[in-house]
C-alpha cells in the first residue's frame, strides 16, 4: 500500500511539477497582468472551493480509486485547454473558467488519496508512525518536483512555455493507467445507492460534525486559510522575482530553480520531519514552530536585494514547509474517523481554496502597486495569522497531539471518542509538496 501511494505520489508530482517552475511567466507571456495572473490562480482555487463537496462525495460514496482516476482524467483535459488558451491568447474571462475547472480536477485527488492509504494501512496491520509515512510521500514527491520543475524550465527555454503543459498531460494520462492498474480500496466499503443530493447533504453534514464541531480539528482547519493561500501566492511570485533578482527576464530555467529548490528543501524537511517530531511530545509544537519560522522567512525575502542570499531563504523556507506538512496531516488524520476521513480532509482543503481565492489576488495586486519585496512582506503579515489558531488546537489537548503510532480504527466510524473521552474511533497512537496547483 505504501509503494502504491509513493508511486500515485511521484507520477502526479512529475506531472504538475513540469509547469510549476513556469506557470506565472506563461501567464504574464500570455498577456495577463499580475493581478490577472493571480486572480486566474484564485479561479483555480474558488473551483476547488466549489467542488471539494461534491467530489467528497464521489470519494465517499463510489470510491477513493474512482475519484483518483476521474481526476487525473479531468486534469489532462484541462492542462490541455490551458495550453490551447496560451496558444489562442485568450481573454482573461476565458483562463478562469479553466482555470475553475482544473480546481475540479484537484478535488478529486484532496481528501481521498490520503483517506485511501490511511484506511489501507489500519486494514492491513500497520503499526508504524504515519509521520514516517508521509515524511517519505515528501521526499518521494519533491525528487519528483525538483526534476520536473527543471526539466521544465529547460524545455521551455529551448522550445517554449507551452510544451511543459503538453508534457504535463500525458504523464497524467499514464497514471491513470498506473492508478486502474494498483489502486484498490482496502479497509472502506463505499455507501452505495444514496441519491447525489442526499448524499451531498450527508458529507456536508458529517464535514461540520467531525470537522468544525469538534474543536480541536476546527482550530487546526482555521489555519489553513492562511497558510495555503500563502503557499499558493509565495509560491508562484518566487518565479519572477528570482529573475528579477538574477536580471534576466528571459532565463526561464532561473524560474525553474525557485521549484527546484523548494522541492530539493522538501526532500530535507520530508526526511527531518519524523525526527524533529520526535523531539517534541506535542505534534502542535513542531507546527507552531514552522509557521514562525516560516513567517520571518517571508519578511525576510520581502527585503531582500541579493539574489543568493534569496536562494538561501527560499530553501530554508521550504524545509520549514515540508516539516509542517506531515506532521499536520498526521495530527488531523488521527483525529477523524475512517468513514469521514475523505470527507473532512475534503473539508480542510476546502478552507484553503477559499484562503487562497481571496488571499493571492490581494498579494497580487500587493505586487502590481508596491513590487515583488513589498508582496512577499505582506505574505508574512498574512501567514502569522495562522499561529493563534494552532495554539488554540493545541489547547484542547486532544490524544492525537501526542500520539504515536498507528493503530485500527473503529469501524462505525462515529468518532464519539476522539478526544471527548468516550469509546469509539480512537486516535491513533504515532506518526502540505507545495499546495496544489494549477
Amino acid at each position: 500500500m505504501q509503494g502504491t501511494y509513493y508511486t500515485l505520489t511521484l507520477g502526479n508530482t512529475l506531472a504538475a511539477s513540469f509547469i510549476w517552475g513556469i506557470n506565472t511567466l506563461f501567464l504574464l507571456d500570455a498577456g495577463l497582468t499580475n493581478l490577472e495572473a493571480f486572480a486566474a490562480n484564485a479561479f483555480f482555487s474558488v473551483g476547488m472551493f466549489i467542488f471539494e463537496i461534491p467530489t467528497g462525495v464521489v470519494a465517499d460514496t463510489v470510491g477513493r480509486r474512482a475519484s483518483y482516476l476521474l481526476g487525473t482524467i479531468t486534469l489532462a483535459a484541462t492542462t490541455a485547454m490551458y495550453w490551447m488558451l496560451w496558444v489562442w491568447q485568450s481573454p482573461f474571462w476565458a483562463w478562469a473558467i479553466v482555470s475553475v475547472l482544473l480546481g475540479l480536477g484537484f478535488t478529486f485527488f484532496s481528501g481521498a488519496v490520503d483517506a485511501w492509504l490511511v484506511d489501507a494501512l489500519q486494514a492491513t496491520g500497520y503499526r508504524g508512525s504515519l509521520e514516517a509515512v508521509f515524511g517519505r510521500a515528501i521526499v518521494v514527491g519533491n525528487v519528483a518536483m525538483l526534476g520536473g520543475s527543471v526539466l521544465g524550465g529547460v524545455i521551455a527555454q529551448l522550445t517554449n512555455l507551452g510544451v511543459p503543459f503538453l508534457i504535463r498531460a500525458g504523464i497524467l494520462v499514464v497514471m491513470f493507467a498506473v492508478a486502474a492498474i494498483l489502486m484498490h480500496d482496502l479497509g472502506f466499503s463505499p455507501e452505495r445507492g444514496v441519491g447525489p443530493v442526499k448524499a451531498t447533504g450527508e458529507v456536508f453534514r458529517a464535514s461540520v460534525k467531525y470537522g468544525l464541531g469538534r474543536r480541536p480539528v476546527r482550530w487546526l482547519m482555521f489555519t489553513t486559510p492562511f497558510t495555503t493561500g500563502v503557499g499558493f501566492y509565495a509560491f508562484y511570485a518566487l518565479q519572477p522575482y528570482l529573475l528579477e533578482l538574477w536580471g534576466d527576464e528571459g532565463a526561464y530555467s532561473i524560474a525553474g530553480l525557485a521549484a527546484a529548490l523548494l522541492s530539493g528543501a522538501g526532500i530535507v524537511g520530508g526526511l527531518l520531519a519524523p525526527v524533529v517530531r520526535r523531539r517534541f511530545r506535542k505534534r502542535t509544537s513542531v507546527i507552531l514552530l514552522a509557521t514562525v519560522l516560516s513567517t520571518f522567512v517571508l519578511l525576510a525575502l520581502g527585503l531582500v536585494a541579493n539574489f543568493w542570499l534569496a536562494v538561501a531563504l527560499i530553501a530554508l523556507w521550504g524545509i520549514s514547509s515540508s516539516i509542517d506538512d506531515p506532521v499536520h496531516r498526521a495530527y488531523l488524520n488521527d483525529m477523524i474517523p475512517s468513514k469521514q476521513r475523505a470527507t473532512v480532509l475534503s473539508f480542510d482543503s476546502l478552507l484553503g481554496s477559499a484562503g487562497g481565492a481571496v488571499i493571492q489576488p490581494a498579494l497580487g495586486r500587493a505586487a502590481d502597486i508596491g513590487g515583488y519585496g513589498f508582496s512577499l512582506l505582506c505574505s508574512g503579515v498574512v501567514q502569522v495569522l495562522a499561529a493563534p489558531f494552532v495554539l488554540l488546537s493545541r489547547a484542547e489537548h486532544d490524544p492525537a497531539d501526542t500520539a504515536r503510532e498507528v493503530t485500527a480504527g473503529d469501524e462505525a466510524g462515529d468518532g464519539a471518542g476522539r478526544g471527548d473521552g468516550g469509546p469509539g474511533d480512537e486516535p491513533a497512537t504515532d506518526a502540505t509538496l507545495p499546495p496544489p496547483t494549477s
